[in-house]
């Protein structure tokens, strides 16, 4: 092995190439069918390189090439300058494939997300909120994935499963330490799901996720310091800082959920007074609406519409959680200093339709130096960035060395 000077040791070129190997089927997945002269620039490798690169994961069964139809005279790097025909680079969204599974309170969405973050098929289950056992949780999630597993074409690989969750999970091994919601502590989901699939789970926090495919590919394509507030039953953020997820020692940062904002509030499930989602959260909603509980998403939608439509109460309850909404907003702007803030979820359907009143609010609160250039966005997936997410954790091993993975996975 070489050794600089200073001691430093050079990378051994099978490291280097299992390091361009994963750059380059990451830029495909991320960014789509791409040319091998554009490849040549955006990873600043000469043109003989990005060939050899493609070819073996070509061989791999990860990417395939087609005929541009006209040739390339691109003259960045000097790829294809001489007018030879472009080749597109693409991903085999088909043949590889993933589980991405949506643990909510009051839903469970299972899909097959293929190489490339394309939805190929799901099935989506709603429930009421409430208690409800791991274990049948864990096998309705089986049952359903046994379906889409059965519906993948015979040369087709499943990398693995992604799962997010509404609540507290430890990175190091996926322990879910507590969704309150649904009556968990310390559940031992990965491994549960593990078995019911037959295969590795990773499993991560719902906010986690959305912020994550947010920024792969999504409104904070770009954006390095974004928060992605998810808001269904509860609200949690999911935080990027300097382009890197922020997630805390063991992975419980952005319980933001549980700031206390009104200390005259009422009691919170977790023992405290007044904290945001008591008072912007699904429940609240439902509760000031004359709704019963647990209606979801898409009882959210219909109090909008009859606010909307002249119901006074419905209008009422819409100003109430609106106003702490922007309250709860501008406590994460003074604290974190983002460019921008998702508001996904059911939080997502507030702001949409009472916009003036969030900003009103966010305005009154916010330290004006964080606030002056601070965006809020709504999630390019809709209520699908958390899903979306669980794929990306998914695919993390392959993209990182897709060679042994790939090899691994069709032993």
């Amino acid at each position: 092995m070489t050794v600089l000077h200073g001691g430093l040791r050079a990378a051994r070129p099978e490291d280097v190439r299992r390091g361009n190997l994963s750059t380059l089927l990451t830029h495909v997945h991320v960014n789509g069918p791409t040319s091998r002269s554009r490849l040549t620039a955006a990873l600043s490798l000469n043109r003989s390189t990005i060939g050899a690169l493609t070819s073996e994961l070509v061989g791999a069964g990860l990417v395939r090439e087609v005929s541009g139809g006209r040739p390339d005279r691109s003259s960045t790097g000097g790829a294809d300058a001489g007018g030879r025909p472009s080749y597109i680079v693409m991903p085999e969204t088909d043949r590889v494939q993933a589980l991405a599974i949506d643990v909510g309170v009051t839903h469970l969405t299972v899909a097959r997300v293929g190489l490339g973050g394309v939805v190929l098929s799901r099935r989506d289950i709603p429930y009421r909120r409430g208690p409800r056992r791991v274990r049948d949780v864990a096998r309705s999630i089986g049952q359903v994935a046994g379906e889409l597993l059965r519906e993948m074409g015979a040369a087709s690989t499943c990398a693995g499963a992604g799962a997010a969750v509404p609540g507290i999970v430890r990175v190091p091994d996926g322990l879910v330490r507590q969704v309150p919601n649904m009556g968990w502590v310390d559940v031992p989901l990965a491994e549960l799901l593990s078995v019911e699939l037959g295969m590795p789970v990773a499993i991560g926090n719902d906010a986690d996720l959305g912020v994550l495919a947010e920024h792969v590919r999504g409104a904070a394509v770009d954006v390095d310091d974004v928060i992605y507030l998810a808001g269904h039953s509860g609200i949690g953020a999911g935080v990027f800082t300097s382009g890197r997820p922020l997630v805390g020692h063991n992975g419980y940062a952005g319980e933001v959920g549980h700031v206390v904002v009104n200390p005259d509030g009422i009691e919170c499930h977790c023992g405290s007074r007044g904290c945001w989602e008591t008072e912007s959260g699904e429940e609240r909603f439902f509760e000031l609406a004359g709704r019963p509980p647990g209606g979801g998403l898409a009882c959210v939608r219909e109090i909008v519409a009859a606010a909307a439509s002249g119901d006074t109460v419905a209008a009422r309850a819409l100003t109430h959680v609106a106003t702490w909404l922007g309250v709860g907003v501008a406590s994460v702007v003074n604290v974190f200093n983002p460019e921008a803030v998702i508001v996904g979820g059911a939080l997502g359907e507030i702001y949409a339709a009472a916009a003036p009143t969030v900003l009103a609010a966010l305005d009154a609160a916010a330290l004006h130096p964080p606030r002056e250039q601070l965006r809020l966005l709504q999630p390019a997936f809709g209520i699908d960035s958390s899903l979306l997410g669980a794929a990306e954790l998914a695919f993390t091993p392959l993209l990182a060395d897709p060679l042994f993975e790939m090899s691994r996975l069709t032993a």
